[in-house]
């Protein structure tokens, strides 16, 4: 188990905080995990300075990951009144029928022609679930209706193939909710 933490700048954070990066193995060689840190003490690759063991083997010895993921959206939050008030006001659903508007929010630019598959997506439980029906295990679920898409989308897949839990999917919809208001407030 590891937990994400969004920041707006992935790099200054972890200039001030003691960690080792994690490792993982691709293709037997070892890298640098994306976005993986370990603050515990752990053993380092003295030449790479890299966990010495590969993520997946370190939380079976009792070692958390933490994962510093970059969100350039919150670069633009002014503090934390700020937030509240964007996170807490309806955004404008209609906007999401622009290909222009869609292509400027985090997680879904790139989705339109997808998007307009699974209309109307009017809350942030239907566009939670639209996140998690991008994802490949769950592309079955395209154009089906939402009663549909309700009943299995939150399902483990049996396979291996990427998915969203509930828990990633309803975050990940108030940060586009979050940067939809963000925009409509700078264009006003």
């Amino acid at each position: 188990m590891d937990i994400d933490i969004d920041v707006p700048d992935r790099d200054r954070l972890l200039q001030l905080i003691q960690h080792v990066p994690a490792m993982l193995l691709k293709n037997g060689e070892e890298a640098k995990h994306p976005s993986g840190i370990y603050l515990q003490r752990m053993p380092k690759n003295p030449l790479t300075g890299l966990a010495a063991v590969d993520y997946k083997t370190a939380q079976d010895l009792g070692f958390f990951k933490l994962d510093i993921l970059n969100v350039h959206v919150y670069s633009q939050i002014k503090n934390p009144d700020h937030l509240d008030k964007l996170l807490n006001t309806e955004p404008v659903w209609e906007l999401l029928n622009s290909q222009e508007f869609v292509d400027l929010l985090v997680h879904i630019n790139g989705h339109f022609d997808t998007l307009m598959k699974m209309q109307p997506v009017d809350n942030v439980e239907k566009l939670a679930m639209f996140l998690a029906v991008i994802r490949p295990s769950k592309r079955h679920l395209i154009g089906k209706s939402w009663e549909e898409v309700q009943k299995t989308i939150w399902n483990k897949p049996t396979d291996d193939s990427y998915y969203f839990k509930k828990s990633h999917g309803v975050a990940y919809a108030h940060l586009v909710v979050v940067h939809m208001n963000l925009l409509v407030e700078s264009a006003t």
